[in-house]
């Protein structure tokens, strides 16, 4: 290892959450889910995983569009290319702390 290369990588500390993880996860297979769909896949509170979303959305991680399935609201998540970007180099961090 080179001087000043540190042996651990630096973890996403936005991903390093269960819940954001999941997310990210089942988007990442996904391309896009509804919030129905999220919810009952990650078993989280509708509370929780809004303010999840919210945060991946912020971080610009994951788009968020709202719209109409009939007449019932309907919030769709797509993953960004900075989403996936984000994920590759979370698992290639993890991949520092558990040895390849």
């Amino acid at each position: 290892m080179g001087e000043g290369e540190k042996l651990f990588k630096p973890l996403d500390p936005l991903l390093h959450s269960e819940l954001r993880l999941a997310v990210m996860s089942i988007l990442l297979e996904a391309s896009e889910a509804d919030f129905v769909y999220l919810k009952s896949e990650t078993g989280a509170t509708s509370g929780n995983l809004s303010v999840q979303i919210d945060k991946l959305q912020q971080a610009g991680y994951i788009e968020v569009s709202k719209g109409f399935k009939g007449k019932m609201p309907q919030t769709v998540c797509r993953i960004t290319d900075q989403g996936r970007s984000a994920f590759a180099a979370y698992v290639e961090a993890l991949r520092s702390y558990i040895g390849k």
